[in-house]
């Protein structure tokens, strides 16, 4: 007869925990439901099984510690008999193994699903943060039968199938094996009286609405997390949370790097030419902008502190100004014949330069 510890691998002064944890791996590796058509694998788990079955109870661990023997459950006996409380070992041993047994293991608390809500804002609301009043459906307690399903004043029963247990058990071969009761799907209780309200389920959708507040400086993908505004969760537990995506709108006149904040600004020709100073829409209003006589056209130019600011930081980006030259698609004759004037005073100024940076240019790639 093999000796039980040796048969889980542990000393005979090992604890409840350690026999515990050899069992467990070992019941792992020889499950028939892994080793399928393996005889030899089938009778090393009746083995462990019965080792674990006398080792893991103090009456017969003395017994056998003493005699040598299991005390009648040796060789040729089940070690699954009355007192073995096998089902409970399977349960213990193989919950995780079969991803829970379903029943009274089903009516732990569990968490409420997450909701999404997607948002759109202004980019001024965006830059200096804003607050909005947001609706949403999301399923909430039944407030007439306070989630229990039934009709108020009427408690669910007790399943006559499983008598609250939320499991049936049944015989498969040497196996005491649970399943979830199909009669109250493992609840323990069966609804007789249902809720007119519910119908049944415990939970209504309704409209949720709330102030949000945002900070400045959000952008189009940030996300808030509103914790516990999700969803209920089932048999006590916590609710979900809520997360609001922010999507910006686009803006007619800025555009938005980071924090920068970025505008074209038409000028007229003159104004390039000779000089100016003009007034720049900023977020905050007008800006003036003092740009220097022959400014050409795409010139860029900072505003300090008109941009947008980093999440959670008072201090602001720059405002991004970049020149554009406005040509006129109408004159009227008076334009045309000050221009013509300009233009044959001019003479061929502009492309007498080009010439020079045209000939500098061929004249290095001959050397």
């Amino acid at each position: 007869m093999t000796d039980y510890y040796e048969l889980l691998g542990v000393s005979r002064e090992a604890s409840d925990i350690e026999l515990k944890k050899a069992f467990r791996q070992l019941a792992m590796k020889y499950h028939p439901d892994r080793n399928q058509g393996e005889k030899a694998s089938e009778e090393k788990f009746k083995d462990i099984n019965e080792a674990y079955s006398c080792l893991s109870d103090p009456a017969k661990r003395a017994h056998y510690d003493r005699y040598g023997t299991a005390n009648g459950a040796g060789a040729g006996q089940s070690p699954f008999g009355a007192g073995a409380g096998f089902g409970d070992i399977f349960d213990d041993i193989f919950g995780d193994f079969f991803g829970g047994l379903g029943g009274q293991r089903g009516k732990r608390p569990a968490r409420g699903n997450d909701l999404r809500y997607d948002l759109s804002i202004n980019l001024v609301e965006a830059v200096f943060g804003t607050e909005k009043m947001i609706e949403f459906p999301r399923w909430d307690d039944c407030t007439e039968c306070r989630g229990s399903g039934s009709e108020p004043g009427k408690d669910p029963e007790v399943c006559t199938s499983c008598k609250g247990t939320g499991q049936v058990r049944f015989q498969q071969g040497f196996f005491s094996v649970a399943k979830t009761c199909g009669r109250c799907s493992g609840e323990g209780r069966v609804i007789t009286s249902p809720c007119k309200a519910c119908h049944s389920k415990g939970k209504t959708k309704k409209q949720k609405s709330m102030h949000v507040k945002f900070p400045a400086g959000v952008d189009t993908g940030s996300r808030m997390k509103l914790h516990g505004e999700g969803e209920p969760g089932m048999h006590g537990g916590p609710r979900g949370d809520l997360y609001i995506i922010l999507h910006v709108e686009d803006h007619p006149v800025f555009t938005r790097d980071g924090t920068e904040i970025i505008c074209e600004m038409p000028v007229t020709f003159p104004q390039s030419a000779l000089g100016a100073e003009i007034e720049v829409p900023t977020l905050d209003g007008t800006a003036k902008l003092k740009i220097p006589p022959g400014t050409p056209s795409g010139k860029i130019f900072y505003l300090k502190g008109k941009g947008a600011p980093h999440i959670g930081s008072s201090l602001r980006g720059n405002q991004v100004v970049r020149i554009v030259i406005d040509v006129p698609k109408k004159l009227t004759p008076r334009q045309k014949e000050i221009l013509e004037e300009f233009a044959a005073i001019s003479g061929d100024e502009v492309s007498k330069g080009f010439k020079h940076k045209l000939k500098d240019l061929f004249s290095g790639a001959e050397h």
